[in-house]
């Protein structure tokens, strides 16, 4: 019974140390135990489900580096699709067409703002 005692205090200890190691993983760990939470409140199952399937992945493979490595790759791509909205634009300023135009600025003002609420993120 003792030993028990003290194998569960080396495991927590171990487990602690890992935790604050990785704290983008464990913040990740919180937001989705806080969805969890706002799902069963509005008694979804089914995203509570999938949730907790997300838990358990982030808790066996979650490394900082991996966090910040996908982080720079939604980044890259958001940068990409901004490139691509300019470009868009141009060629609707180069023919002229004031409707083109405007659906092209809107379209470039989204993809900027999503780039930047990806830069805030923290992972």
């Amino acid at each position: 019974m003792k030993g028990r005692y003290i194998l569960c205090a080396i495991l927590a200890t171990f487990s602690a140390g890992a935790m604050a190691a990785e704290p983008l993983c464990l913040e990740k760990e919180r937001a989705i135990q806080h969805e969890i939470e706002l799902a069963k409140q509005h008694q979804n199952q089914r995203r509570v489900n999938g949730l907790e399937r997300a838990l358990t992945e982030a808790r066996a493979g979650c490394t900082d580096a991996k966090l910040k490595s996908a982080h720079q790759s939604k980044i890259k791509q958001h940068e990409a699709e901004i490139v691509e909205r300019e470009r868009d634009l141009q060629e609707a300023r180069a023919k002229g067409d004031r409707d083109k135009i405007t659906k092209r600025e809107k379209k470039l003002a989204e993809a900027r703002e999503e780039l930047s609420q990806a830069k805030a993120a923290p992972y």
